[in-house]
């Protein structure tokens, strides 16, 4: 099991927490200090069902400056997210063929 976590944002401090109540079976990627390839991206998509467009935090700087108001691709936002980890919503936690947003931390049931 991996989550990709950001120990800055309060909602994934909330995630890690409630994971390690569950288990403490996991890897703990801080994608933001060790960047996110543009495979793991792909990856997240297909395990979370969700889209790229699905996984932006519309509400960052880079959002608002690269992305909004332009009709962009998945690749081209894959792309994105991985030269600006911070676009990606968190904490993402994956297990086998299986991946969430988990945001409410309780969306980990769902994988576990």
């Amino acid at each position: 099991m991996k989550i990709y976590h950001n120990p800055r944002c309060k909602k994934s401090r909330a995630g890690l927490a409630y994971l390690e109540e569950k288990t403490k079976d996991f890897e703990l990627i801080n994608y933001i200090k060790e960047g996110i390839s543009k495979e793991e991206l792909e990856e997240i998509i297909s395990k979370t069902g969700l889209s790229a467009e699905e996984l932006l935090r519309k509400q960052e700087d880079a959002y608002k400056k690269e992305i909004k108001g332009k009709k962009l691709s998945d690749a081209e936002l894959i792309k994105a997210i991985a030269d600006n980890p911070k676009l990606l919503k968190r904490p993402i936690i994956i297990n086998g063929a299986k991946a969430v947003w988990a945001d409410p931390p309780e969306n980990i049931n769902n994988i576990l």
